[in-house]
C-alpha cells in the first residue's frame, strides 16, 4: 500500500475504491473525530481565542487506525466534504498524521461529485487544508457554544431545567413567534368582488369590475355592493380594447440546497431532514445494475451556489437536442448567478452527475423515495437548459358608463420547459384557466347578463412550514445550507413548537422562551445582527477578517447584556390582564412547570390560585375549570373495595385507588420486556422523592433496578433491551448502556448547535 485517502462518510469507500487501483487504500473518519468538551465550554479568551479541542468519544481507535495506515502510506490525501465542516475533519486528522509521519507527505484534495474523472483531477491537483475556512469553522462553533452554553443554564434557572438556546436556532424560533403575534393581533377587513358574465353572440365570458370612475374599486360592504350593482346594471357596455401579446415563462434555476429542500417538500411531502439524508445516500452511491457496485448520482448537496460546469451544460445541451428537438435547446447555454453572488463556497449546483442516468432508468434499482428526489433533481437540471414556455395571452377591456371590467387569459403555444418539469407546487401563480371567446372585436357591443358579488375577508399572514421557513430564513440571510436541517429538527425536538397539519405553532414555553430572550439579549435575537455575523463568517472564510477580531467582538457585548440578564432573580412569569378570581386583587400570571405551561396568582404565597388555560385563534387566554378525579369502572385490585380513579398529579396523569389514604395502590407501568436479572418479573416504573426508577416487580427477591428514566431501545452492542436516558446541565441527552462491560453510549441531542 503506497497511497492513502481518508474520506468523512464511510459509504464513499466503496463508490470511490472503483476508480483507483490496488496502490491506494481509502479510510472513514466517520464524521468529526475531534470537538469541544462536552461537560465546559472549552473556549478561553487571552491574547488571542484558545479552543480546547477533545477527541469524541470512541474516536481513539479510527484515529490509531488511521495513522498507523499512515505511518506506512507514501502520500496521504484528506478528501472530507469541500465545506467548513470537511475542513476542520481535514484539519483534525491532518494534526493526528502529523504525529506519526511527515508532514510534506500530506495533501489537502476535494471533489464536487465522486466520479472517476473528478477524483482523478483532485489526486493530479493536491493543495493543502484552507486554514482560513477551518478559521470560519471554529468562528461558527464558538458562536455557537458561546450562546449554547452561557444562556441555557440562566433559562434553566428562570423558566425549567432542559432548556437550550442557540445563536441561530432561537433567531428562527422568533421569526415562527414573530408570526404568530402578527396573526394573533391580525384584524380581518371585509371587501367585495364583483364579476360581470358578459355575452357576444353565442359565447359568454366572465370579467371582474376593476375601476369606477377610473379610481380602482373599494367596496368594503355588502349595501355599498348592492347600491353599485343597481348601477352596473343600467349601463350598456362595449368592448374598449383588446390586447394580445406573446409572454415567456423562464425556467427555474438548478437546485442549491434551501430550493432542494422547499421542492421536495412541497412536490413530494419530504421533511428537511429526510430530504438531506436522501441527498447523502445520492452523492455517495446507491447500487444500480451491481448491488456491491455503488453509484454517485448527484453532485455535493450542501451548497448556495447556482453555477454549473461547462461539462455540465453541454452534456444538458446534448440531450435535450437528442431527446426534444432543436426547438427546446436555447442558442447558448443559460448560466445562473445567485443575486449578489454571496455563494459561500466556489461549489455548483445540485445537479446529476451524468444526465444520460435517467429518472426512469434509477427507479428500476433505488428506493422509491431516493428515486423520487433525483427524479426531481434530474428534471430541474436538464429544464434549466431549455427554451422557455411560451403563451399567447388575451386581455380584455369592457367599459359602461363609470364601470370597466377587465379579464386576461393566456393559452400556452410552446411547453418549452414545461416538457420537463413542472413545478405546480411551488409556482408563484398556477395559470389561469381563462377561456375568452375568439370573436370578440374593439368596440363591440356586449351585454351583460349577470353579475356574481362575493363577500371576502383579509387573511391573516401563513404560519410557516418547514418549507417556507427555510426560504424565510434564507430571505433573513440565516444560517447556511448545511445548518437549515439541524435547526429545524432542534426547535421540533425541544417542546418550543408543534406541527399541526404541517404548519408550526408555538408552545406557550417557545413565546416564553423568545420573549425573555428579545428582551434581555436583544443583539443575539436580531435578525439583522445574526445574518451579519453570517457575512463576517464568509468574511472570515476569504480571508477578509481575523477569526479573533470576530469573536472578542462579540463576547464583549454578549457578556455585558448576559449579566445583567443573570443578575435577575427568581422565576420568569408572564403577566397576564386577567385579576384573579380568587383573590380578585392580583393580575394573574404564565408560569412554566415541569409539566406544562399554567396560570397562577402573582399574590403567592399568600394567593395560591391556579389554572389551566388555553387561547383562541386572537391569542385571548380562556380559564380552563380543572376536572376532579373521574372514577374508573374498576375496582381496586388491591383493597378489592374501592373504585380505582384517573387523577392528574405533580408528574401528570396516573390511576389510583379512591380509597386513599386507606388504600395506596397505584397501578405500575410496565416495561415491554423482562427482568434481565431474573428473567421472570416485570419491569415497572416507580418513583421516590420525585426520582424516577424502574426496577423488578419481584423486588426484594429480585434487586434490579435502574435509576432514571429509559428508551426500549435494544442496546445495538450487547442487546440489552433498553437504554438509559441522561441529561448532562446543558441538556444534551445521552442513551448509555446500563451494561457496565458494554459502556455503548450514543449523543442525541446538544444544547448548543453545531
Amino acid at each position: 500500500m503506497k497511497k492513502l485517502i481518508i474520506v468523512e462518510s464511510p459509504a464513499k469507500i466503496k463508490t470511490i475504491s472503483k476508480f483507483l487501483g490496488k496502490d491506494y487504500k481509502i479510510m472513514s473518519t466517520l464524521g468529526h473525530i475531534k470537538d469541544l468538551p462536552a461537560k465546559k465550554i472549552g473556549v478561553t479568551i487571552n491574547d488571542g481565542i484558545d479552543i480546547d479541542y477533545v477527541v469524541i468519544e470512541k474516536k481513539e481507535s479510527v484515529i490509531a487506525d488511521i495513522c498507523k495506515q499512515a505511518q506506512k502510506a507514501d502520500e496521504i490525501y484528506l478528501a472530507p466534504d469541500p465545506d467548513r465542516e470537511g475542513e476542520i475533519i481535514a484539519w483534525h486528522i491532518e494534526q493526528e498524521i502529523e504525529k506519526v509521519t511527515d508532514a510534506d507527505k500530506i495533501h489537502r484534495i476535494w471533489f464536487n461529485e465522486i466520479t472517476k474523472p473528478a477524483v482523478t483531477e483532485a489526486l493530479e491537483h493536491p493543495t493543502s487544508v484552507d486554514l482560513e475556512k477551518v478559521a470560519a469553522q471554529q468562528a461558527r462553533r464558538v458562536l455557537d457554544r458561546w450562546v449554547g452554553y452561557e444562556v441555557s443554564p440562566v433559562l434553566w434557572r428562570k423558566i425549567k431545567k432542559g432548556l437550550s438556546a442557540g445563536r441561530v436556532q432561537s433567531v428562527a424560533l422568533k421569526l415562527i413567534c414573530d408570526r404568530e403575534e402578527e396573526i394573533r393581533n391580525f384584524k380581518p377587513k371585509e371587501y367585495w368582488s364583483i364579476d360581470g358574465i358578459f355575452a357576444h353572440k353565442k359565447s359568454k365570458f366572465s370579467a371582474p369590475l376593476i375601476q369606477i370612475g377610473g379610481k380602482k374599486i373599494d367596496i368594503n360592504n355588502e349595501k355599498q355592493a348592492k347600491t353599485i350593482i343597481e348601477k352596473i346594471k343600467k349601463a350598456s357596455y362595449l368592448i374598449d380594447s383588446i390586447q394580445d401579446k406573446e409572454r415567456k415563462k423562464n425556467p427555474y434555476p438548478p437546485f442549491m440546497t434551501s430550493t432542494l429542500q422547499q421542492a421536495a417538500y412541497n412536490q413530494l411531502g419530504f421533511n428537511v431532514k429526510k430530504t438531506m439524508q436522501l441527498a447523502q445516500n445520492l452523492y455517495e452511491g446507491i447500487p444500480l445494475e451491481d448491488s456491491q457496485s455503488p453509484v454517485a448520482l448527484i453532485t455535493y448537496m450542501r451548497t448556495d451556489s447556482l453555477r454549473l460546469s461547462d461539462t455540465a451544460t453541454k452534456a444538458a445541451r446534448s440531450y435535450i437536442d437528442e431527446n426534444f428537438g432543436k426547438n427546446y435547446l436555447p442558442s447558448k447555454a443559460q448560466v445562473y448567478v445567485k443575486g449578489g453572488g454571496k455563494a459561500q463556497d466556489a461549489h455548483e449546483a445540485i445537479r446529476p452527475i451524468d444526465v444520460k442516468i435517467t429518472p426512469d432508468y434509477v427507479r428500476k434499482f433505488i428506493p422509491a423515495d431516493a428515486a423520487k428526489l433525483y427524479d426531481l433533481i434530474w428534471k430541474r437540471f436538464v429544464a434549466c437548459q431549455m427554451n422557455p414556455a411560451e403563451y399567447a395571452q388575451r386581455q380584455v377591456t369592457i367599459t359602461g358608463g363609470e364601470f370597466t371590467f377587465r379579464v386576461t387569459g393566456s393559452t400556452l403555444i410552446f411547453d418549452g420547459y414545461l416538457r420537463v418539469y413542472s413545478a405546480s407546487d411551488d409556482e408563484e401563480e398556477e395559470e389561469k384557466k381563462i377561456v375568452i371567446p375568439k370573436t370578440l372585436k374593439e368596440k363591440d357591443p356586449v351585454d351583460l347578463t349577470d353579475l356574481d358579488s362575493k363577500q371576502h375577508f383579509t387573511q391573516p399572514p401563513p404560519r410557516y412550514t418547514e418549507a417556507s421557513l427555510v426560504k424565510g430564513l434564507e430571505k433573513e440571510g440565516i444560517g447556511r445550507p448545511s445548518t437549515y436541517a439541524t435547526i429545524l429538527n432542534t426547535i421540533r425536538t425541544r417542546d418550543y413548537t408543534t406541527l399541526e397539519k404541517k404548519k408550526f405553532h408555538p408552545t406557550e414555553l417557545g413565546m416564553t422562551v423568545t420573549k425573555l430572550l428579545t428582551e434581555n439579549l436583544p443583539k443575539i435575537m436580531d435578525v439583522k445582527f445574526t445574518a451579519h455575523l453570517e457575512e463576517d463568517l464568509d468574511k472570515i472564510a476569504k480571508g477578509e477578517l481575523k477569526r479573533d477580531t470576530l469573536l472578542k467582538e462579540f463576547y464583549k457585548d454578549f457578556m455585558k447584556d448576559l449579566e445583567i440578564f443573570k443578575g435577575e432573580k427568581g422565576k420568569h412569569a408572564e403577566p397576564t390582564d386577567i385579576k384573579c378570581p380568587k383573590c380578585k386583587k392580583n393580575k394573574l400570571a404564565i408560569r412554566i412547570s415541569k409539566t406544562g405551561s399554567f396560570l397562577g396568582c402573582l399574590g403567592f404565597p399568600e394567593c395560591t390560585f391556579t389554572s389551566n388555560f388555553k387561547r383562541d385563534e386572537s391569542g385571548n387566554i380562556q380559564l380552563i375549570k380543572t376536572e376532579g378525579p373521574k372514577l374508573l369502572d374498576e375496582i381496586c385490585p388491591k383493597c378489592k373495595k374501592h373504585q380505582l380513579r384517573q387523577m392528574v398529579g405533580r408528574f401528570g396523569p396516573f390511576i389510583s385507588c379512591s380509597g386513599y389514604p386507606e388504600c395506596k395502590y397505584i397501578p405500575a407501568t410496565k416495561a415491554n420486556f423482562k427482568c434481565p436479572l431474573d428473567k421472570k418479573g416485570d419491569v415497572v416504573k416507580k418513583q421516590w422523592k420525585g426520582r424516577v426508577f424502574w426496577g423488578c416487580s419481584n423486588y426484594p427477591k429480585c434487586k434490579f433496578v435502574v435509576f432514571g428514566d429509559i428508551e426500549e431501545t435494544k442496546c445495538p452492542d450487547c442487546k440489552l433491551p433498553f437504554l438509559i436516558k441522561k441529561y448532562d446541565k446543558q441538556g444534551n441527552l445521552t442513551l448509555t448502556c446500563s451494561n457496565k462491560e458494554c459502556g455503548y453510549k450514543k449523543a442525541v441531542k446538544q444544547a448548543d448547535e453545531e
